[in-house]
């Protein structure tokens, strides 16, 4: 009973953490609140890559509800044994959580990537990645921000929501490794047997 409450808690925290997710990628699309930007595709090219609104957003949302179905006390009997059906349970649990796991890690990855890249903005020297050769030098400068002329405060929108995509991402990913864990405890500290013996089912 405490490790399906356990489980449902988790559940929870990762819907939460998907629709931040979807939110936050959304406002990339729309810095300082203007959409002109979108429309012209005047856009660092990683927002197009739905990392937030997907990956980290839908597929984890997808995740959390199977985790939910999983750990409700009413889901469906794969055989005649319960020790058979809670094999197949922690089974797909574990699918889920490895599912989750590259999901989220994939966000992670691709926010943490744009994040170093720096946004495409307008410079004295027309629309380009102003910082794109920095390898991330210019996030600890602020001193060189002000090349970005357009629009407005583009380094600080992209640094400040890919940072809470990295770290909302990386959040998804530990739930997720908590599930195994808690899956794993459960098979190697004997709550119950994931191998059916000959003649239970």
């Amino acid at each position: 009973m405490g490790s399906r409450k356990c489980g449902g808690c988790l559940s929870g925290l990762l819907i939460l953490l998907a629709l931040w997710s979807i939110i936050v990628n959304i406002l990339l699309y729309f810095p300082n609140g203007q959409t002109s930007y979108a429309s012209s595709s005047k856009l660092t090219n990683y927002v197009w890559y739905f990392e937030g609104i997907c990956f980290s957003g839908i597929m984890m949302l997808i995740v959390a509800a199977a985790f939910l179905v999983l750990d409700s006390d009413n889901n469906y009997k794969c055989c005649q044994s319960e020790n058979c059906s809670k094999k197949y349970m922690t089974l797909l649990s574990m699918i889920f959580s490895a599912l989750g796991i590259a999901f989220s890690g994939y966000c992670l990855a691709m926010s943490a990537v744009g994040l170093v890249q720096g946004p495409y903005c307008r410079t004295p020297d027309g629309w380009e990645y102003a910082f794109e050769g920095t390898a991330g030098r210019f996030l600890t400068d602020p001193s060189v921000w002000m090349r970005c002329l357009e629009p407005a405060q583009a380094v600080q929108w992209n640094i400040i929501l890919f940072s809470i995509l990295i770290a909302l991402s990386g959040l998804q990913v530990i739930v997720c490794l908590i599930r195994v864990v808690i899956q794993l405890s459960k098979i190697l500290c004997g709550t119950y047997s994931v191998i059916i013996q000959p003649g239970i089912i």
